[in-house]
């Protein structure tokens, strides 16, 4: 899994039909201080995200795992909204 914020939505109005009814989001990858690492991608939201939002976004045959995206062509998932992020005490994210 990694961090990342939302940054905008991805409108594809032709696409495979096993897609058909999944909101896809633009999504920044950040570091623990939530600073870009430079690195985007398309993600299939399960959970209602929105822009602005810190996620967490799972890759590779593990997006394909949540109930919204099973036997799905997806190779990228927003799986949790981060509420908080604390690293040895110290409060990193909260929402």
């Amino acid at each position: 899994m990694q961090l990342g914020k939302i940054v905008g939505t991805v409108v594809a109005s032709r696409k495979d039909e096993k897609l058909e009814g999944l909101r896809l989001q633009l999504v920044k990858y950040v570091d623990t201080d939530g600073k870009p690492t430079g690195s985007f991608v398309v993600a299939a939201d399960s959970v209602g995200a929105g822009v602005g939002e810190v996620v967490l976004v799972a890759c590779g045959s593990s997006a394909r795992m949540t109930q919204a995206t099973d036997n799905k062509p997806v190779d990228a998932v927003i799986m949790a909204i981060v509420d908080v992020l604390e690293i040895d005490g110290d409060m990193k994210y909260v929402k």
